[in-house]
């Protein structure tokens, strides 16, 4: 009965944090041809799972620092600043023209996507990873679960983010809006948490 609460608990937790990170990689892969959107979805994916595993390997040691949810809201707020100027540049046309962009061009903001999933990740996948590893607890089997649950979650979701995105650039906007929440969010919360650990000096 446990082991059925627990996966129920991360099934939920999953559900509810993956879709930011899901938000940022359908975001970024929206502005490319379908070619080039497959493979940032692959490797935003990728990067995602690769820094799940890291930060899950020293989640206890991380929620330890104090202030570190500062630091996660200042790159959200710059990941929102890329979004804004990409969003507010883009265009249907850009997607059809894509194909005639020189090979640099397309390289440099490829790089430039990923390096922006890259950083949101890393400011977002905090809190997902925290709730996975306090439910999961010793239970390395729930562990490995909730991470692989928790990439499957943000590649259907980014899927059909995509989607509704180039067919509504106007939601691209509400997406925006969210992260900018986000960020004033978590960076509130960690002024919190350091003015609480600042009291017990």
């Amino acid at each position: 009965m446990d082991f059925i609460l627990d996966i129920s608990q991360i099934i939920l937790a999953d559900v509810i944090l993956s879709g930011d990170n899901a938000l940022v990689i359908g975001m970024a892969a929206s502005q490319f041809e379908i070619k080039l959107r497959k493979k940032i979805i692959f490797y935003g994916l990728l990067i995602a799972a690769i820094l799940r595993i890291l930060l899950a390997s020293i989640a206890s040691y991380l929620i330890s620092i104090p202030g570190i949810l500062i630091l996660g809201g200042f790159l959200l707020f710059w990941v929102s600043w890329v979004f804004y100027k990409d969003i507010k540049n883009f265009t249907e046309e850009d997607i059809a023209n894509n194909e005639l962009n020189n090979i640099k061009s397309n390289k440099k903001n490829f790089k430039k996507a990923l390096i922006t999933i890259a950083i949101a990740d890393l400011s977002m996948s905090l809190d997902n990873i925290v709730a996975i590893t306090a439910i999961a607890r010793d239970n390395t089997a729930l562990l490995i679960f909730g991470l692989v649950l928790s990439i499957l979650i943000m590649a259907v979701f980014a899927t059909a983010i995509i989607k509704l995105l180039i067919k509504y650039k106007w939601i691209s906007y509400i997406g925006l809006i969210f992260l900018v929440y986000l960020s004033f969010d978590m960076t509130i919360d960690g002024f919190l948490n350091f003015y609480s650990w600042s009291l017990t000096l």
